[in-house]
């Protein structure tokens, strides 16, 4: 029973682990296990005291909100890095014949636009010089 510590040490209220602290009102009370935060009227946030006498509740959910936000930060950030460093070297694996195999293609249809207008030019002259006859 926890009410028999009230009025003595937090020490003494917190070796039970189902005991409360309250600073504020120096009372030992059961911890409301049915709801995750103590209701203001049991206890302040701040006042509030569980497990350990040096941390009030409030800076122990900010702490455990902070370093939960930084867990999670820092996985996705290495799951960014992880799909990056894939698909780098997967391009570096692949690419430079991907690259080399498509820049032969783009040459080649170059050349062979570019042949294709010297053949026009070509019949196009032909066409005017038999047209004024210096053939």
């Amino acid at each position: 029973d926890c009410h028999q510590y009230t009025n003595r040490s937090c020490e003494e209220c917190l070796k039970n682990v189902t005991c409360l602290w309250c600073a504020s009102s120096g009372r030992c009370v059961e911890y409301p296990v049915r709801r995750v935060l103590p209701p203001a009227d049991l206890c302040e946030l701040r006042s509030a005291r569980w497990g350990v006498c040096w941390v009030n509740f409030e800076a122990l959910i900010i702490a455990m909100s902070v370093v939960g936000g930084t867990i999670l930060i820092m996985v996705g950030v290495c799951c960014c890095c992880c799909c990056c460093k894939k698909k780098s070297k997967k391009q570096v694996s692949e690419g430079p014949d991907k690259d080399d195999e498509r820049a032969a293609r783009e040459r080649e249809k170059r050349r062979v636009r570019q042949e294709e207008r010297r053949a026009e030019m070509k019949s196009r002259h032909d066409e005017i010089r038999r047209k004024y006859g210096t053939v």
